[in-house]
């Protein structure tokens, strides 16, 4: 049975050394232009080069996003971009609109093309179409079933890649107008709001000043706030339906939700798949999802039109992992681990270390200090260096968690 790529999001170069050192054959990024995540801090070309050089050390590979839908006044612009990927030895480009692919066909005839989810392909005729103009791969509109992506992959001759976990858009793959209406920042130019997560009201045109609220019940309908994809227990069945590549969504999230979904479905690709998952296995692996999890989770439309897209009631999640640092380096001298701090924490807190190819351990914080040596009650300062009393090396990007009840 083959192995599908697991390709991990990559908002900056720490994000992409994380992915990769924990389980991620590949990721995908953006640059500081035409991508559709404006705010996701994104790479310089001097940084992509970087990223480049060390995902390709690794054998691994890394695919740029010019997913944007674009105007005029983007396509003069592009081709020296373009040509300047090309050059620099990027392993794909993910793009959306035709004229874009027109233009990577002519200013980058060397590097393969994946169809982006923005372009909705949701039937095998559209992925033929993408097909014959030369495209590599595609990412399938996030709308479809299993038994339509089966089909889709028995009926055309083309790579096809699916999200398997990450935020769920209200509209049809991403495709909304709401952001820019609200916010004047648009949503197909990589600068969405959100709107969809917002609390709204309705109020009627001869009752001004009168709030009512939009709820739901169960003979009502609720079109907002989507709960977030997880299709971890269907990974055996979309090996078998021919899937090529799996992929997670969140280049603005955490390293700590990199380092952990890399982690999860890295292990989950490596499994025997003929029997299917172990009860236990499956229930370890959830609750380390659940861990990094913002929204409760929904299978979306694998299995046909599903109940379970919205989160009717705002539902929250169990108990939460923080990220509170990456360990980048030992100090041999003081036996101590260099730790950057990300979120306030300190002795008694139930830590853990995650490391990249390794177990999770526990660790049992008695004593931290600063730069100067100074015994310090709690890290509290954003990307303050700590340092923190341990008997042996730990490989550089663990990740510094602490954890809730649940793991009790």
């Amino acid at each position: 049975m083959h192995k599908p790529e697991l390709v991990l999001p990559a908002g900056n170069l720490e994000k992409l050394k994380t992915a990769l050192l924990f389980g991620a054959d590949a990721v995908y990024l953006g640059g500081k232009d035409f991508s559709l995540r404006a705010f996701a801090g994104n790479l310089t070309l001097s940084e992509m080069e970087a990223g480049l050089a060390f995902a390709h050390e690794r054998g691994k590979k890394v695919y740029v996003t010019l997913n944007i839908l674009a105007h005029n006044r983007d396509i003069d612009k592009m081709p020296p971009y373009i040509e300047e990927l090309g050059c620099r030895g990027v392993d794909g480009l993910i793009i959306s609109d035709p004229g874009v692919m027109r233009l990577a066909r002519i200013y980058a005839p060397g590097v393969p093309v994946t169809v982006s989810t923005q372009a909705n392909v949701s039937n095998y005729e559209a992925a033929a179409f993408y097909r014959d103009l030369g495209a590599d791969r595609i990412v399938l509109a996030r709308e479809l079933s299993l038994e339509e992506i089966a089909e889709m992959k028995q009926r055309v001759d083309i790579k096809l890649e699916i999200f398997v976990h990450g935020a769920m858009c209200v509209s049809y793959s991403g495709r909304c107008l709401l952001s820019h209406y609200m916010t004047g920042r648009s949503a197909n130019r990589g600068a969405c709001a959100h709107p969809c997560r917002y609390k709204y009201y309705v109020v009627e045109e001869k009752r001004p000043g009168l709030y009512y609220p939009v709820e739901e019940d169960e003979r009502g309908s609720y079109i907002f706030n989507s709960r977030d994809l997880c299709l971890l227990e269907y990974v055996p069945q979309l090996i078998k339906a021919g899937v090529d590549a799996f992929k997670v969504e969140g280049r603005m999230k955490s390293p700590l939700y990199v380092a952990v979904l890399a982690r999860i479905y890295r292990q989950a690709l490596d499994y025997p798949h003929e029997q299917g998952y172990a009860g236990p296995e499956l229930q370890a692996w959830m609750k380390e999802l659940q861990a990094v999890a913002t929204r409760p989770f929904t299978n979306g439309f694998i299995e046909g039109e599903s109940p379970s897209i919205q989160d009717i009631n705002r539902q929250e999640v169990p108990e939460r992992a923080d990220f509170c640092g990456i360990i980048y380096g030992y100090d041999k001298e003081r036996s101590m681990l260099e730790v950057e701090q990300r979120a306030n924490f300190g002795p008694g807190d139930p830590l853990q270390i995650m490391i990249p190819d390794g177990p999770i351990i526990d660790l049992s914080l008695q004593n931290l200090f600063d730069e100067d040596n100074n015994e310090l009650d709690r890290a509290r300062h954003p990307r303050q260096k700590i340092f923190i009393p341990y008997e042996k090396p730990i490989s550089a990007y663990s990740i510094l968690r602490r954890v809730g009840k649940h793991y009790e």
